[in-house]
């Protein structure tokens, strides 16, 4: 009897297997990290086979945990950070070079190219997103013109292009041996080669990027039978779901209906809400992006704000600076100053994304005096991720009109009470955060479970919804728009740094 749903969660730090019963609780769950390759200031990467072998590792622990075989399992989702880059070659499996993370700026030099022949929003009518060193389509781009033979190969077919979704799927499917190489609309529209109308590539991209279309994956919904896993330890079990993580987060949150929004604090942090039908392009620095695809239904899409470096701050702070041993350790720091005595921290590791869009601003900090601590520092790292939130709150409600009530909040550091409390006030709105706050992975179970019937529909759904807790303003308005004001200066400090 299959009583669950399984959901492969490849993020950017580390890969994790997580089982969901049918009121969407964790049954089992395993998780491990990756490495990081930084080889040049700006340029990330990561290892494809490193991510295969620790996915099926994952896989084998959190089935063992749980004493569960794939028989247990109705189907299994897929939901994987978006904009990663990956080219393969066909016949041996192996990778061309490592993928290029999403955060990586090496492209810096084409989107200044493209750029200079209509600006930087060039292509936002096609495809719903400016010109930036973040997507896909300039990725793969750079692989051409920089790996050797890349490009001969991917106009004959012998080389396949795909975000991490699609790397695991061929994996997964057979590889070497007929392995199905797909990907769903939600990832498809993260590589600014995709037609947001129609969720078809787009022949004008592809040869203004130069993109051979051999090479690229078939787009499909996010809730379908894809194929069967041919290998252990998942042999047998239908792979049925595929979602961008934050897509994901979205569907595991429930913002079914437009105008319900979620924020997942991670690596980076996205804000998406939910448009409806229609896409709606941004005026205020956006991005407009497909929200899912529930088989033949139609394509429902979402603005997102997409904000590169929060938890990754904590990460920095922990291993560049040694300022404490693990990552929870921020807290009690940061809680042992009563304010950030006029301190602010802008992240901007990999320049600055919505609601700015600099490619060229790195990190500062500002308001330094011998006044201040390691403990202000922590705290001003906190806070920034919340003042990055509501730069991004801001620029939603001038784009949809609409006032955000609360907002749901879910990822890594929702277990931070100081930061989430410091989220309401700096927004003057309640954040909530749910019961099951591992909604990037139930969203992709979600998908899965919607497409094989064991959900009958999205109300289903709703109804495994629940909060956990709720945080509510406490601040004087004088105070906050002091904070705001104060963090707007120094963002702009952190602009036009790279010539």
């Amino acid at each position: 009897m299959s009583c669950y749903v399984g959901a492969i969660d490849q993020g950017t730090t580390s890969s994790r297997f997580i089982v969901f019963d049918k009121q969407g609780d964790i049954v089992s769950a395993a998780q491990k990290e990756h490495q990081q390759i930084y080889p040049k200031p700006g340029w990330v990467e990561h290892d494809p086979l490193e991510i295969m072998s620790n996915t099926n590792e994952v896989i084998g622990a959190a089935l063992a945990r749980a004493n569960l075989s794939a028989g247990d399992l109705a189907a299994v989702g897929i939901t994987n950070q978006r904009e990663t880059t990956l080219l393969w070659d066909k016949t041996t499996g192996q990778p061309l070079c490592n993928a290029l993370v999403w955060m990586d700026t090496r492209t810096d030099q084409l989107v200044a190219s493209y750029a200079r022949d209509g600006g930087q929003d060039r292509f936002r009518d096609k495809t719903g997103l400016p010109l930036t060193t973040y997507f896909a389509g300039l990725k793969l781009r750079w692989i051409f013109d920089n790996v050797e033979g890349a490009r001969q190969k991917a106009e004959s077919g012998e080389a396949l292009f795909g975000t991490v979704d699609s790397w695991l799927i061929w994996n997964l499917t057979g590889g070497t041996n007929g392995g199905t190489h797909i990907i769903d609309v939600t990832n498809a529209s993260r590589t600014q080669l995709m037609n947001i109308a129609s969720c078809e590539w787009d022949d004008e991209m592809l040869a203004d990027f130069g993109i051979p279309k051999a090479c690229l994956p078939r787009i499909v919904s996010s809730s379908e039978i894809y194929g069967e896993v041919v290998t252990a330890p998942l042999k047998g079990t239908r792979l049925a779901g595929i979602l961008g993580d934050q897509q994901a987060a979205l569907v595991g949150q429930t913002c079914f209906s437009p105008g319900e929004a979620k924020n997942t604090y991670g690596t980076g942090s996205f804000l998406l809400m939910n448009t409806g039908t229609e896409p709606v392009q941004s005026k205020a620095g956006l991005l407009t992006t497909l929200a899912y695809r529930f088989g033949d239904e139609a394509p429902c899409y979402a603005l997102e704000g997409a904000i590169a470096i929060t938890g990754a701050l904590v990460q920095w702070l922990r291993d560049n600076l040694k300022l404490f041993d693990v990552a929870p350790q921020i807290e009690p720091l940061a809680a042992s100053v009563e304010d950030n005595g006029d301190v602010y921290f802008v992240p901007a590791f990999s320049g600055l994304y919505a609601p700015y869009w600099k490619d060229d601003a790195r990190g500062v900090i500002a308001g330094l005096t011998r006044y201040a601590t390691r403990a202000h520092i922590a705290r001003a790292a906190l806070e920034s991720t919340a003042y990055q939130v509501r730069d991004v709150v801001e620029a939603m409600q001038a784009d949809s009109g609409i006032a955000l009530s609360s907002l749901k909040t879910d990822g890594g550091m929702v277990a931070n009470n100081l930061l989430m409390q410091f989220q309401a006030d700096i927004l003057n709105a309640p954040v909530v955060r749910p019961r099951v706050t591992e909604t990037t992975a139930l969203g992709a179970a979600y998908a899965a479970g919607l497409a094989v019937g064991f959900w009958d529909n999205t109300e289903d759904l709703r109804a495994n919804w629940a909060i956990d807790h709720t945080w509510t303003p406490g601040m004087a308005q004088e105070q906050r728009e002091h904070y705001y004001k104060s963090w707007k200066k120094a963002v702009t400090r952190s602009f036009e740094w790279v010539e």
